[in-house]
């Protein structure tokens, strides 16, 4: 292709504009009508062409050359050598083969969790489970790393949390009616980045300022100040982490005793509020739930939490709790403790008051919902109907076989033979990758597609190489956005890349499934196909939308918002009878009877305070390790960017200290750090700050995991959080990933090993 193009496209940090000169990507440029755009769209360009990139189909050397479950400890260390499609097919196809035929498809996991790409076609968990269906099913994961607990809890104590995300209370009701956000781990302007899907406009920098402008107060508990955009100009107060539960005690315990909560809505919306005033009250274990009891274990002065507290009876109030607050042992609690806190001060379904949980966490939450429901590519039925709580993938490789408790039933993990990963890296968004190493050696053979040599690509048998979503056609629509986004094809495919729809039609006929993938169709025709279902739905609310070729060749398209001045539950609050919630007893249950008869100890019939002894201990790491969404990326997504690489700290990735911490280890600036813990250590560039409170300190996650073999903890060099943290779960009641850690930093001496992240592990020569 010769010529300049500029065309529309689409990831899930936002829209963009695709510059191609004589069949070359150039960049990625802010699309004209995005008022925040993303930098991240700076990465793209090194994304495609970098080094990293997978460019033909490869096989580890020993399972090529030795076969099935050759040195499977030797995953993540041995190189790959470089075959053709066909043998790549081959091998796959007969080992799917393999294991259907002598352990049956409940041996086959598809691991297909992550982002990949935002178009609606070329949708990696879609088109992966779709395939395995139609091989006779597969063992899947349920629920998110992000709020997974939310998922579990909250049908129990008010509804459906996918549904509440969509129908929080807009943060233009906020600016127009509230007074006072006190914020729980803030809402960081780096996360709002980001949206399931896509996202045509990044509304939420203006949405919240315009909240300031409108003289709407605001507080920010958490460890880190900027989790709170600076043009809040919220007050600050650093709180000791994982004890957000016992602050919001002290409060509602405030509350209580001054009779500042609201008696009419509790009676007429709740249910369960005396157990509870019982326990805040202390009247069980003799321990009041007030001010100084939650001073003593957040390090929060008692007297802020006393002024706070009369502050929030008096004006029209919004608790946001951020959805990180869930990811801890316990993180049930919070979640729990925010829904009463904000039913005793009564403003549940009023305009700018109430709760909302996982602001900050998308670039749509509060901010604008889709007006109809988008077209999927379909998976089909699922004929093995069987899941595992998400962040269970490790204790599932090392445990079949074994039992565990989740959601009320008692389960079994599978014995899986097979793992296909695609559209996803464990070995950045899973905790203890060194237990998950581990895992990892357990398979029979483990299939990734993948664009890049992620460290979930190293750990593999068998990579596919995947094309980006530049090299094909689909179109985007947020999975809380009101625009579609064309996504035409710009480039052709780098190296032997295919699209994933063409591997699994291969497959098809290799594994002689007939049409039970592909239905016999094209990609243009199933795009067609799932465009008129758009067109259809759209028609039906009197939405005119163009014909598929003209929007492909054409711009974003946005249809009206559906609900621009949503409150949350504010029709259960007209009338609760006419709008019961979906809880047993139709209203918000602050005490649960459902929850109190699994009699789990680890999450009981309300909100507790449970204490971590481990968490809070002082040992010989006495620093509380936070970590979260970087700016420069979506979690590890083009982590060998020009944007991402360019944050690092020779070539690390930015720990932040605070600067009285950094001092007392003869720590300075830019200095390359050890973290450390009894789970494993990584290296880090130092920044200091006083942003961060003492005592915590913050690693960005998604740096790729860089492991050097020649340490005995196998260190990590280039600064991933996750060879620090505990693979456990928040409770039994959820199974939620609790990726809490404590460590220790030191400076590093001598010469700093080089980061080989972003090498290709390839053996060019088979032979040796």
């Amino acid at each position: 292709m010769s010529g300049s193009t500029s065309r529309p496209t689409a990831h899930h940090w936002g829209s963009g504009i695709a510059v191609v000169e004589n069949g070359r990507l150039k960049g990625v440029n802010p699309h004209p009508i995005d008022p925040d755009p993303s930098r991240i769209n700076e990465n793209i360009v090194d994304g495609i062409y970098g080094k990293s990139r997978v460019l033909k189909p490869a096989v580890r050397k020993s399972y090529l050359e030795a076969g099935l479950g050759a040195k499977t400890h030797a995953r993540g260390s041995e190189p790959f050598v470089e075959v053709s499609w066909d043998t790549a097919l081959d091998l796959v196809a007969a080992e799917l083969q393999r294991v259907r035929t002598h352990f049956g498809n409940r041996s086959i996991f598809g691991g297909s969790y992550g982002w990949a790409s935002a178009g609606r076609f070329h949708h990696a968990q879609s088109q992966l489970k779709r395939f395995l269906n139609a091989t006779g099913g597969f063992i899947r994961s349920w629920g998110n790393y992000s709020y997974h607990a939310a998922l579990v809890l909250m049908p129990h104590i008010v509804g459906n949390f996918r549904d509440h995300v969509r129908q929080a209370t807009r943060w233009r009701s906020v600016a127009k009616n509230g007074e006072l956000v006190i914020m729980f781990g803030g809402a960081p302007m780096r996360n709002v980045q980001i949206s399931g899907g896509g996202i045509a406009r990044h509304r939420l920098h203006d949405e919240l300022k315009a909240c300031a402008d409108a003289g709407v107060r605001f507080v920010n508990f958490s460890p880190y100040a900027k989790d709170a955009p600076q043009m809040l100009g919220a007050q600050w107060v650093p709180l000791r982490p994982g004890t957000d539960t016992a602050v919001m005690m002290g409060l509602a315990h405030t509350l209580l005793v001054n009779e500042k909560h609201n008696q009419d809505f509790l009676r007429l919306y709740t249910s369960g509020f005396g157990r509870v005033a019982a326990y805040l009250l202390g009247d069980a274990d003799g321990k009041p739930k007030d001010a100084d009891w939650a001073s003593a274990i957040s390090g929060v002065d008692a007297n802020v939490l006393r002024e706070l507290a009369m502050e929030m009876s008096e004006k029209r109030t919004m608790i946001s709790t951020a959805a990180s607050l869930q990811r801890a042992k316990y993180g049930e609690q919070p979640l729990w403790m925010t829904v009463t806190l904000a039913a005793l001060l009564g403003q549940i379904g009023l305009p700018g008051g109430g709760y909302g949980i996982a602001y900050g966490a998308d670039a749509s939450i509060g901010a604008v919902d889709r007006p109809i429901h988008w077209p999927a590519f379909p998976i089909g039925d699922y004929p093995l109907d069987e899941y595992i709580p998400v962040a269970c993938i490790a204790d599932m490789l090392l445990n079949p076989g074994e039992p565990y408790d989740f959601n009320g039933r008692q389960c079994t993990y599978p014995d899986i033979r097979l793992v296909w990963w695609a559209g996803g890296n464990p070995f950045h968004h899973h905790q203890d990758l060194n237990k998950l190493r581990r895992a990892f050696a357990r398979p029979d053979t483990i299939i990734v597609n993948e664009i890049a040599w992620t460290g979930t690509a190293r750990h593999a048998d068998i990579v596919l190489p995947a094309t980006s979503p530049l090299e094909r056609s689909d179109f985007g629509a947020g999975n809380q956005d009101n625009a579609l986004i064309p996504m035409p094809q710009a480039i052709e495919p780098v190296g032997e890349a295919r699209d994933e729809y063409d591997v699994y039609c291969a497959l098809e006929n290799r594994l002689n499934l007939g049409k039970a993938f592909s239905m016999g169709r094209s990609k243009q025709q199933w795009l067609e196909s799932m465009w008129r279902e758009m067109t259809d739905l759209a028609s039906e609310q009197d939405f005119n939308l163009p014909e598929f070729s003209s929007f492909m060749a054409g711009d974003i398209v946005e249809l009206p918002d559906p609900a621009p001045e949503a409150v949350f539950l504010q029709e259960f609050r007209d009338d609760p009878e006419r709008n019961p919630l979906t809880t047993p007893s139709g209203k918000i249950e602050l005490w649960s009877e459902v929850i109190e008869s699994f009699e789990y100890t680890d999450c009981p019939g309300h909100a507790c305070w449970l204490f971590d002894d481990e968490h809070f201990a002082d040992n010989d790491y006495p620093l509380h390790l936070l970590s979260g969404q970087p700016e420069t990326r979506l979690h590890s997504q083009l982590d060998a960017g020009a944007f991402s690489t360019s944050r690092k700290i020779k070539g690390r990735e930015p720990v932040l200290i605070n600067v009285e911490d950094a001092a007392a280890r003869g720590i300075c600036e830019n200095d390359i750090v050890v973290v450390h813990n009894n789970k494993g250590s990584c290296l880090a560039g130092a920044k200091l700050t006083s942003s961060i409170a003492p005592g915590s300190v913050f690693l960005w996650t998604g740096a790729w995991y860089d492991p050097d073999f020649s340490t005995a903890d196998h260190r990590d060099r280039h600064g991933n959080p996750n060879v620090l943290t505990d693979d456990c779960r928040t409770s039994r009641l959820s199974q939620g990933p609790a990726v809490q850690a404590k460590v220790e930093i030191e400076k590093f001496t001598g010469d700093p090993p080089p980061v080989r992240a972003f090498d290709p592990p390839l053996e060019l020569d088979p032979s040796g």
